[in-house]
C-alpha cells in the first residue's frame, strides 16, 4: 500500500467563521473523506489549501487591527 499524501500539520481546529480547519485549511468533509477521494481530487483541494489558509489569516489580521 502506498502512502496517502495529506496537508495535515497536526494544529486541528476548525475555524467557526470559515468552517475551515486552522491547520491544514481542509473543511471537516474533506477531513473525513480523505483516505477515499482519488489522488487526482487530493491534488485540488492541496492546491486550494494555500489561498484558504491566506484568506483565513487575512480575516484574522482584520479582526486584530479593529479590535
Amino acid at each position: 500500500m502506498t502512502a496517502i499524501e495529506t496537508p495535515c500539520n497536526k494544529v486541528c481546529a476548525v475555524d467557526p467563521a470559515f468552517a475551515l480547519c486552522i491547520g491544514c485549511g481542509r473543511t471537516t468533509a474533506e477531513i473525513a473523506g480523505w483516505i477515499g477521494f482519488a489522488a487526482e481530487q487530493r491534488q485540488r483541494i492541496m492546491a486550494d489549501l494555500p489561498r484558504r489558509l491566506d484568506l483565513m489569516q487575512r480575516s484574522a489580521d482584520i479582526r486584530t487591527d479593529a479590535g
